[in-house]
């Protein structure tokens, strides 16, 4: 197979991958953007995390909420738990790496609060432990998932949401991944500021 064949492959593996999942994902995407638009009009905020590119997407959908995304309009308030290297690595060294979200979620969120929880696999034992934490501060949590949902999906309760990438291949999922949350800012600017 040329290389030129080989992208061709990519690309077209990618689209029908984001077509299957918007054939079954579609209203759960627009309930979750319904409820992370009334997690932030009640002046609660949105926690990010994940692992790898996982941790880059939970950074990259803090910087979207917290700077913007397409539109000019107030700062939004999200932390990503991905980004504190001195949080990370004490947490990491004085307890356990399946603890570095899960301790910073028992730190920082507070009743009302929301939890964007990715993991290409549903199974990160750090996503798990940060979802248990924030079940028990008294917030939700928004999953983003692939393959069957693993554990992530089995833990989630009827104030969650889970958006799954109909695939079981990482790039495809993580693919699908940035389309969600490219929704979910769209979404959200588009219900809370649609003059802007």
């Amino acid at each position: 197979m040329s290389l030129s064949e080989r992208i061709r492959g990519h690309f077209q593996a990618s689209i029908e991958t984001k077509q299957r999942t918007l054939e079954t994902s579609l209203p759960q995407i627009v309930a979750a953007i319904e409820h992370m638009v009334a997690v932030l009009r009640a002046g609660n905020k949105v926690l990010s995390c994940g692992n790898g590119g996982s941790a880059a997407d939970a950074q990259h959908f803090a910087a979207e909420l917290t700077c913007r995304f397409e539109r000019e309009r107030p700062g939004l308030a999200a932390i990503s738990l991905t980004t504190d290297t001195s949080a990370l690595t004490a947490i990491g060294n004085d307890y356990a790496f399946e603890q570095i979200f899960s301790k910073q979620v028992q730190a920082l969120a507070r009743p009302g609060d929301l939890l964007l929880a990715i993991s290409t696999s549903g199974n990160s034992a750090n996503v798990v432990q940060a979802i248990e934490a924030m079940h028990t501060a008294g917030g939700s949590v928004l999953a983003l998932t692939g393959r069957d949902g693993g554990k992530i999906a089995k833990l989630l309760t009827p104030g969650d949401l889970e958006l799954r990438s109909a695939s079981h291949v990482t790039a495809r999922i993580q693919e699908t991944h940035l389309v969600f949350l490219h929704c979910l800012c769209d979404g959200v600017d588009e219900v809370m500021y649609p003059d802007n």
